[in-house]
């Protein structure tokens, strides 16, 4: 069977859906998987959720491999101005998963051409952007029996030309953690301060304070990031808040370093409330967002693999701070995720993030072939 790549991922970025609520969205893969493997009687399929898993069993299996896509968009309003941009209002696959699930629709395609001699789970994951949809479907038993051996999948990077494949041996992304802390004072008159205990104050205190983690705490080779990205406070100009909201991010390449991050921000949170006198809820929400660490092993192999393709430009590159969840599910199953390059001038959750769709065509051909190989 042959797929239109282009069609079915402009269909897809049509769709964007919030994580858990991807309603549209898998009831298109249905359509399309139902399509690619109809008259195969050694392919299964099982839902979750919103979540699907498309189990293709081998002729003699050993081992089964996975294969992971996410479906997911993110709440950003789209300002490509594409003919086929988002009709669902404020959301948008900013993030490149509707060119995820097109290849993964593809290299499905490929694979059941012929009944391969392993197993090959093929899994398309909700809520990568909002609530770490791999945990879920782990902890709640989605796989089963059908859980990989050895789990592969890919990100779409902007600054890379088509044709670019970049993964390394070792870490990949970081792991995140959300910041969500509330100072809690009294609120008074501007005209009386004395009368008041000023959050924002003591806010805007923490927050600058919090800048010595990384500086003071983090061993400057390992790095880390605590960033703040919104605060919250007061009403008007003569009225002193009587609460202070922030919201921020760690980021860290080992789980130990998050771990050490996290104790120092809680501790200077509460103790800049003590000083202020005031009260501090501090929630600090990693879920499944671990660092995404690659197999030494099989990433070897596969980068092997793609340094001796024709067409592939192969890169071994360094870790990036941007976080994914499937480092969960790389935690539990050994595995690889590599970059695929798709050439376009705006970043990941950018409103104008607009890739070159020719990735599709070669994402399918060089990583078919790969997948190919280690089914047999």
């Amino acid at each position: 069977m042959t797929l239109d790549l282009i069609k079915i991922r402009r269909d897809l970025h049509q769709i964007p859906e919030i994580g858990l609520e991807e309603f549209k969205t898998q009831a298109y893969l249905l359509e399309r998987i139902a399509d690619i493997t109809v008259g195969k009687d050694f392919v299964e399929k099982r839902t979750w959720r919103t979540g699907i898993l498309v189990f293709v069993k081998g002729a003699n299996p050993e081992k089964t491999i996975g294969w992971r896509t996410d479906i997911d968009g993110l709440p950003i309003v789209e300002q490509t101005g594409l003919a086929f941009a988002s009709t669902h209002e404020g959301r948008m696959h900013a993030c490149g998963h509707d060119m995820h699930m097109t290849v993964a629709l593809g290299l499905l395609n490929e694979l059941v051409q012929k009944q391969p001699k392993e197993n090959v789970l093929f899994l398309f994951q909700p809520a990568e952007e909002n609530e770490a949809g791999g945990m879920l479907m782990y902890e709640d038993s989605a796989f089963g029996d059908w859980l990989p051996d050895e789990f592969y999948g890919l990100h779409v990077r902007p600054d890379l030309k088509v044709g670019d494949i970049a993964t390394n041996t070792g870490t990949l992304f970081a792991g995140t953690c959300e910041m969500k802390i509330t100072f809690k004072g009294k609120g008074g008159h501007a005209a009386f301060p004395h009368m008041a205990n000023d959050a924002l104050v003591a806010a805007a205190h923490f927050v600058t304070q919090v800048q010595t983690v990384v500086s003071r705490n983090v061993d400057p080779i390992q790095g880390g990031v605590v960033t703040f990205g919104a605060m919250r406070a007061g009403t008007t100009n003569n009225v002193i808040a009587d609460e202070a909201f922030l919201h921020g991010t760690i980021r860290s390449l080992t789980q130990d370093m998050s771990l050490l991050i996290q104790d120092r921000v809680r501790t200077i949170a509460h103790g800049v409330a003590a000083a202020f006198d005031m009260q501090v809820d501090v929630e600090l929400k990693q879920g499944g967002y671990l660092p995404v660490e690659n197999n030494l092993a099989l990433a070897a192999d596969l980068m092997t693999f793609f340094a001796e393709q024709n067409g592939v430009n192969l890169i071994d590159c360094l870790p990036a701070m941007t976080g994914e969840d499937f480092g969960y599910l790389l935690n539990k199953v050994p595995g690889v995720m590599f970059w695929l390059g798709i050439d376009t001038p705006y970043a990941l959750h950018h409103p104008m993030m607009s890739p070159d769709e020719a990735a599709l065509a070669f994402g399918v051909e060089h990583i078919g072939a790969f997948l190919k190989k280690k089914a047999g």
